[in-house]
């Protein structure tokens, strides 16, 4: 089992709703089984760092800190989100995402998906159990742990982005990956909508593909307008950008520095 490192000290907000929403878009510990594939070949992200700006419309609020791990026992991926030192004055945010995986038969399975919550004077733990040998997942929060009968596969929002990456994406396409998430079972859909340019973060225009995730769980943006993802035209589908309509004008997410990963 991995140690998860404690975040780092990063100056970066908006309300507990828009950073648990970005982080699950965006935005793994437990022991492979004897049979499973390794860990690179259902997790090939391992080593990337990504480091986004997120804001309302023009306005900077924070950033969020996604880093993912692989290694011979599964994989990790683990977000930090902060807000900046000027809404630190008003709502200071310190919020700690972490999924965790195994590979099995060559595919994901998540095992873990915590959420460490620290804005202003609230502050909430949640953690979610993938017992995927027993059909099973628990959840626990507020000192409550109630239990899911969930089969085998499903996903928490984090991996089954992480599995979308993994995919050979054209537009037309349309994509079923079976989730759970705020305590609920169901098939998200993701369709693949267009190529655009855009400019990426290491200084050079890039061909993208442009995603919407559709979420049925809770949160600022389940019924309020379109999630959009940009994802590099490669093999990598690198997230350059994320925007997200609230009642009042957008949630903006936008790639500042890429590492660990070849660029296209």
């Amino acid at each position: 089992m991995r140690t998860i490192s404690s975040p780092p000290s990063m100056n970066s907000h908006p309300t507990h709703n828009m950073w648990r929403s970005l982080l699950l878009i965006l935005l793994c510990l437990i022991c492979t089984p004897a049979k499973a594939a390794t860990s690179e070949q259902c997790m090939p992200f391992g080593g990337e760092r990504l480091l986004f700006s997120v804001g309302w419309e023009f306005i900077t609020a924070g950033t969020a800190d996604m880093r993912i791990e692989a290694d011979e026992t599964g994989y990790s991926v683990t977000s930090y989100a902060n807000s900046n030192s000027f809404l630190d004055t008003f709502k200071k945010v310190r919020d700690t995402i972490i999924s965790a995986g195994d590979c099995v038969d060559g595919k994901m399975q998540s095992t873990l998906f915590s959420i460490e919550q620290n804005e202003g004077t609230y502050h909430s733990t949640k953690e979610v159990n993938f017992l995927y040998k027993e059909n099973r997942i628990t959840h626990t929060q507020s000192g409550k742990t109630d239990s899911y009968d969930v089969p085998a596969g499903h996903l928490n929002a984090i991996d089954a982005f992480m599995r979308v990456r993994k995919m050979e994406l054209k537009p037309g396409m349309q994509i079923r990956i079976p989730i759970f998430d705020s305590r609920k079972q169901y098939e998200v859909v993701v369709d693949v909508v267009k190529r655009q340019k855009m400019f990426a973060p290491w200084g050079k225009p890039v061909d993208t593909l442009v995603i919407i995730p559709r979420l049925k769980t809770e949160g600022i943006f389940s019924s309020k307008g379109t999630i959009k993802l940009w994802l590099t035209d490669d093999a990598r589908h690198i997230p350059l950008k994320m925007t997200a309509k609230i009642k009042f004008g957008r949630i903006v997410a936008t790639l500042n520095k890429y590492s660990g990963g070849q660029i296209p």
